[in-house]
C-alpha cells in the first residue's frame, strides 16, 4: 500500500502532497498550461502551480467548469494569475485552435503538462475516427505539444529558464496488449479491450515524452520531457466502470491517495529545482522509477512518433 512506502531520494514519498514537494519554489514570471484541469489532479495542479505564483492556463474540455475552478482558486489565492481556455483533446481541430489561440495572444510558455486522460471506455472512436483513448490520451497531446514547441523554444531562449514537459503516465503502462502498440489494430473494435486499450494509451504518453526528450536535446533545445505515475487516486476517472467506481467511492477513499498526494509528482516535475536538467526519464511518488522494456523501448517510441505525425496530418 503507497502509505507505507518511505521517503525516496528526493526526500519525499507516496504521501506527500503537491504543496509540500513544491514549499520554497518561487514560479512567478512562469506561465503553464495543464490539460483536463477541471477537476481531479489537474485542478489541484493547476491550484498549487498558481500558488507558487505560475500563470496559469487550464485547458479544459468544460469551459463553465473550468470558469468555476478558476473562481475558487482566485478567491482562495487572490493573487492567483489563472485562466480557463477550451480544449478538446478528442478534436485534432480543436487542439489547433486551442494551440492557435494561444501562440497568438502572446503568451509566452514554461511549463506543459499533459494531464487530461480518460479510462477504460467502452469502444468510441474520436471525432477523427481513433480509438478514443489512445485519441484523447496520447494523439491530441501529441499534436498540442508539437504546436506549442515553437513558443517553448524561444521562451526557453528569451528567459533562459528551462521548459519543462510532463506526460501524466500510469503504472497501467505495464499492462497494454502484448505487443505494447498495436499500430495495425489500433482501432480494431474486434480486439478491443478495455483496460489494455488504457494501458496501450499510457505506454504511448511514456514513449512520446523519451521520443521528444531524445529530440530535443538532440538539437540542444533547454527543454526536458518526462512523464510520471501519479498513484491511484480516487477520482472520477473510474467513472466508466460501475464496480470500481463503487469500491472506489467506499472503502477505496481510505486506501488510496487524494488529490493533493496525486499531484504532486506532476508539480514536483513542473517546478522542483532537483529535475533541472533531467529528462526522458519516469517518474512515481516524486522520486525516479522504472518502466516497463517497451515502455524503454527506443525503436517502438520512433515508430509510435512517425505513426502518430501521419494521424495528426
Amino acid at each position: 500500500m503507497w502509505f507505507f512506502r518511505g521517503k525516496g531520494p528526493s526526500g519525499f514519498s507516496s504521501s506527500s502532497t503537491a504543496e509540500e514537494v513544491t514549499q520554497g519554489v518561487d514560479a512567478t514570471g512562469l506561465t503553464a498550461i495543464v490539460t483536463g484541469a477541471s477537476s481531479g489532479i489537474g485542478t489541484e495542479t493547476a491550484r498549487v502551480l498558481a500558488l507558487r505564483g505560475a500563470h496559469v492556463v487550464m485547458a479544459v474540455r468544460n469551459v463553465a467548469a473550468g470558469k468555476d475552478v478558476r473562481e475558487a482558486i482566485v478567491k482562495q489565492i487572490p493573487t492567483a494569475k489563472v485562466d480557463a481556455m477550451e480544449l478538446d483533446l478528442t478534436s485534432l481541430s480543436s487542439v489547433r485552435k486551442f494551440a492557435s489561440d494561444f501562440n497568438s495572444s502572446g503568451l509566452p510558455l514554461n511549463i506543459l503538462i499533459n494531464n487530461a486522460g480518460v479510462m477504460a471506455t467502452p469502444f468510441l472512436l474520436s471525432k477523427d475516427k481513433i480509438e478514443l483513448q489512445f485519441a484523447t490520451n496520447h494523439v491530441g497531446h501529441f499534436l498540442l505539444t508539437n504546436l506549442l514547441l515553437g513558443n517553448m523554444k524561444k521562451t526557453a531562449r528569451k528567459s533562459s529558464k528551462q521548459g519543462r514537459i510532463v506526460n501524466v503516465s500510469s503504472e497501467a503502462h505495464r499492462y497494454p496488449y502484448p505487443e505494447g502498440i498495436r499500430f495495425d489494430k489500433i482501432n480494431d473494435q474486434a480486439g478491443y479491450r478495455s483496460y489494455l486499450a488504457y494501458g496501450q494509451s499510457k505506454l504511448a504518453n511514456i514513449l512520446h515524452a523519451n521520443e521528444l526528450a531524445r529530440r530535443l536535446k538532440e538539437e540542444g533545445a533547454d527543454i526536458t520531457a518526462n512523464s510520471l505515475h501519479p498513484g491511484v487516486i480516487a477520482t472520477n476517472l473510474f467513472r466508466y466502470n460501475s464496480a470500481i467506481n463503487g469500491i472506489v467511492n467506499g472503502i477505496g477513499r481510505a486506501l488510496l491517495k487524494n488529490v493533493q498526494q496525486g499531484a504532486a509528482t506532476t508539480c514536483y516535475l513542473a517546478l522542483h529545482p532537483q529535475v533541472k536538467g533531467v529528462t526522458g526519464e519516469y517518474f512515481a511518488d516524486s522520486n525516479l522509477s522504472k518502466t516497463t522494456q517497451h515502455g524503454q523501448d527506443v525503436e517502438m517510441g520512433k515508430k509510435l512518433w512517425d505513426f502518430t505525425m501521419n494521424l495528426t496530418k
